[in-house]
């Protein structure tokens, strides 16, 4: 039975260990609430750390920690105490985290963390591959494990894994000052289906990806190698129920059961007709932005003094990292600022912000949200932020207003709250007294369209609706027609090549033989490529042919030495082993001269494109161009094209980061079906990586061996992942 196989930086436990009495108890976090019933559903694995070093653990007591994990389906990763300062403390919190987050006068790029980080990372895909099986799936979540899904398909390419983003993902403008930033990227293209919470951060993730690496995207689908990976976005919600009926629970409590915070923020309430409780809860973190919202709390009471006395700012700051410089200087910035507005504001009877820094336990945290008629939710920048969405699910009147960043995740789904910049002072100032001063009609209005929202999607459906797109790509690959060239097919294919009598390879070149270059003129043969032809050509009983959109000259330049079959020209120019060339198709090339200016225009308009002057063809390269500046040119100049060769006996085709146009009677199928005459074969094979080589396809019989190079969508019948793939599946034919 197949399995799903979880993995995430930390398990979903928490595990202590005091003088070798092992302590494990479930944490109540999202993630963990999330992915409960996928984890428990047949027989999952939850793959993590532990949170005890190896230095930590002697031969019994690690014995204890596997046997308490396996009885919950838990496998625990192998991490030292070096590796969490270099690979967690170090590069994950001061490379990936400030990045991600704009932050990046925090950013260090350390190599030893860097190795450290791959380390880390192949530790896991290592404990990953352990335990998965054909047919397995595998999710991976967060900006600990980027490099992860690439190191399990390297070995299981067969396996279907989805990686979940729980921070934002930064601009291309932000992302490309990354040092390793290839490395993060194709480390994510690991994976078949790839989450983010916001659509934002999937269009910048994908900008990326077309800039970078210069990969094909349309939409949502990244060709990549010979496959297609899917990115989309999936908000996190919560367990609406949890905070709801606990909400509900603690508003009907007498009094004899109310805790001691409880009773002073009543005491508070009832100080006055007019007293307000204003919310803030974050853990101290520098994106949370806590000292911009405590002096525009500030600002506030400056501009509207008629609020002194009447309302209190309860701030909760949860610590976190405090061994990290920028956190100490958070968490003593944040103590100075509390500390000044308290003195300047502070009456006898009044203080106007009330200040914790710790952890609570479940039971306050309701205590403060079903207390508090506005919560401030003002991050700097953040992922999503639960904490706007807990605030919601526990206003059991309907009552209560939520002031939220637009810089938050959630606020692209909670239209309804009262959105500001976090860093407008005086919009926040109004923000505050518009939700102070808002009729409890429209409050209810409001806070009644975002609960239904959220008891809608919680966080369980936001799994469930991610393993649903999972699964869709799965069936997607099986329901393709077009079948992965494996060693059972090539066996079954040499096998009929062996027996054949007579036999004909058509092979493309650029894409295929050769790898792309920037400039075509660069993709000259290698020296490997020359003897693995040499191979091909002394062959008995063996026609094979290079089937090229290049032009004669070059082909002639790079082949005038060799006795081999050529195409070129897309099928204008025939060279017969060693037989001089004959020209197949008679073309006018007059129509170049109307042509040529309107390339030269969009080059001019488009840096990084050039256009290649063939004898039969014009070619406009856009490889080295912005990718999407270079898709909007594309389509421009095949709109104008299009009316320009539409009655002159021309098409355009749109290949591999490049336009070519010529003359519509020539193509590589013409070729091909002409050469075939010379027959008969009983053995036949064609492969292309481009639209051009689809041509060839169509015209081959059924029965011929057709493959595409990368992209699947294609009349071949089977496909390969790249030319060193190629490369291999020729070499099998010498």
């Amino acid at each position: 039975m197949s399995k799903t196989i979880i993995v995430s930086n930390r398990l979903p436990l928490q595990i202590k260990l005091q003088k070798n009495n092992l302590e494990v108890k479930p944490s109540v976090g999202g993630l963990a609430t999330g992915m409960k019933s996928i984890h428990e559903d047949g027989n999952g694995v939850w793959i993590g750390w532990s949170g005890l070093t190896e230095e930590d653990l002697n031969e019994s007591v690690s014995r204890q920690v596997n046997q308490a994990l396996e009885q919950v389906n838990c496998a625990s990763v192998p991490l030292t105490q070096e590796n969490i300062d270099n690979f967690y403390l170090g590069f994950s919190n001061k490379a990936l985290w400030p990045h991600f987050h704009y932050f990046m006068e925090y950013t260090e790029f350390e190599k030893d963390q860097w190795d450290s980080y791959q380390e880390v990372n192949q530790k896991f895909a290592n404990v990953v591959l352990e335990h998965l099986e054909d047919g397995d799936k595998v999710w991976v979540h967060d900006y600990q494990l980027l490099l992860l899904p690439k190191m399990i398909k390297d070995k299981k390419p067969e396996a279907t894994i989805g990686f979940f983003l729980h921070i934002p993902f930064p601009s291309y403008e932000i992302f490309r000052t990354f040092p390793w930033r290839e490395d993060l990227l194709e480390g994510m293209l690991g994976s078949d289906l790839i989450g983010f919470h916001t659509y934002d951060y999937e269009r910048h993730f994908l900008s990326s990806v077309r800039r970078i690496l210069r990969l094909e995207v349309q939409f949502n689908e990244i060709s990549y190698e010979d496959r297609i990976v899917k990115v989309d976005s999936f908000p996190m919600g919560i367990d609406y129920d949890k905070f709801h009926h606990a909400a509900k629970k603690h508003v009907n409590l007498p009094n004899d059961k109310k805790s001691e915070l409880r009773k002073r923020l009543d005491d508070h309430i009832q100080s006055s007709s007019n007293a307000k409780l204003i919310l803030s809860i974050d853990r101290m973190d520098y994106t949370k932005g806590i000292p911009n919202r405590i002096r525009a709390f500030e600002y506030f009471l400056d501009k509207y003094p008629q609020f002194k006395e009447k309302v209190r700012l309860v701030m909760l700051a949860v610590p976190s990292r405090s061994d990290v410089p920028q956190y100490r200087k958070l968490k003593r910035e944040t103590d100075e600022l509390v500390g000044r507005i308290n003195g300047k504001f502070a009456t006898v009877s009044w203080t106007p912000i009330w200040y914790f820094y710790r952890s609570m336990p479940f039971e306050n945290l309701i205590d403060l949200y079903t207390s508090s008629d506005i919560a401030l939710v003002t991050p700097i920048r953040d992922g999503m932020n639960l904490v706007a969405k807990e605030y919601v699910a526990t206003r059991v009147n309907q009552d209560g207003v939520l002031i939220l960043s637009e810089m938050a995740g959630a606020s692209n789904e909670l239209d309804e709250a009262i959105l500001i910049n976090p860093n407008n002072f005086e919009e926040l100032a109004n923000a505050l007294k518009n939700a102070l001063e808002m009729p409890l009609e429209e409050q209810k209005k409001r806070m009644g369209i975002l609960q239904k929202r959220l008891s809608r999607y919680t966080v369980e459906k936001w799994a469930k609706e991610f393993m649903k797109s999972l699964n869709s790509t799965l069936k997607e690959d099986t329901d393709n027609a077009v079948q992965k060239m494996n060693p059972t097919n090539q066996d079954s294919m040499l096998n009929d090549y062996n027996k054949s009598q007579k036999r004909l390879l058509f092979l493309d070149y650029d894409g295929t033989l050769a790898g792309f270059k920037n400039n075509p003129q660069d993709a000259k043969p290698d020296a490997e490529l020359i003897t693995l032809l040499d191979q091909l050509n002394e062959k008995q009983n063996t026609d094979f042919v290079i089937v090229s959109g290049r032009d004669r000259e070059t082909f002639e330049q790079w082949f005038n030495h060799k006795s081999y079959s050529l195409i070129t020209d897309h099928g204008v120019w025939l060279k017969d082993k060693n037989e001089d060339w004959k020209m197949l198709e008679r073309l006018k090339t007059d129509w170049m001269d109307n042509i040529l200016p309107i390339l030269e225009s969009f080059v001019d308009r488009t840096p990084g494109t050039f256009i290649e002057k063939k004898k039969y063809s014009l070619a406009w390269h856009y490889r080295k161009a912005d990718p999407e500046l270079a898709m909007k040119r594309a389509m421009e100049l095949n709109t104008v094209l299009t009316s320009m060769t539409s009655n002159n006996d021309l098409k355009v085709l749109k290949g591999n980061k490049v336009m070519e146009i010529k003359s519509s009677s020539v193509n590589k199928g013409r070729a091909t079906s002409r050469w075939l005459t010379k027959g008969p074969y009983d053995f036949i094979f064609a492969i292309g990586d481009d639209w051009t080589d689809e041509y060839m396809f169509d015209e081959l019989p059924n029965k011929a061996y057709t493959v595409k190079v990368g992209s699947k969508k294609t009349k071949a019948r089977y496909y390969v992942k790249d030319t060193e793939n190629v490369r291999e599946l020729l070499s099998r034919f010498v």
